[in-house]
């Protein structure tokens, strides 16, 4: 496994949630590191990244001011907070390393993470 996904559940509406990814193989710090859900029968859609040295943030419209990623380069670990959710958050959230800038796009990402799933009960 080289990107270890942990902490999705099942959590209230309103609730929070926090997500962690490591990274167990060598990547470039100055890469990014980001995440992306996928819902049932929907496509796959950037939710947060964050750059490496100066960690530069992006973040999906649906999630802007709602969600916060961070990054411990030490711990080669990325971490995605989940406030307010909604039961439309409800996915499998997938963290994933690029070698490039900071970037959204999923085809710019080259090592992805087996997902974790996050359900918001309304």
């Amino acid at each position: 496994v080289q990107l270890q996904a942990s902490g999705g559940g099942l959590v209230q509406a309103g609730g929070s949630l926090n997500l962690s990814c490591t990274v167990f193989t060598p990547t470039s710090r100055k890469g990014t590191l980001g995440w992306f859900r996928q819902a049932p029968g929907l496509e796959r859609e950037f939710v947060a990244a964050i750059s490496g040295i100066l960690r530069t943030t992006r973040y999906g419209d649906s999630v802007k001011g709602r969600f916060a990623i961070s990054r411990d380069l030490a711990k080669n670990t990325v971490y995605l907070h989940m406030n307010s959710l909604k039961s439309e958050d409800t996915a499998i959230y997938y963290c994933a390393a690029s070698n490039k800038g900071i970037v959204t796009d999923a085809k710019d990402y080259s090592l992805w993470g087996q997902g974790t799933l996050v359900t918001v009960s309304s």
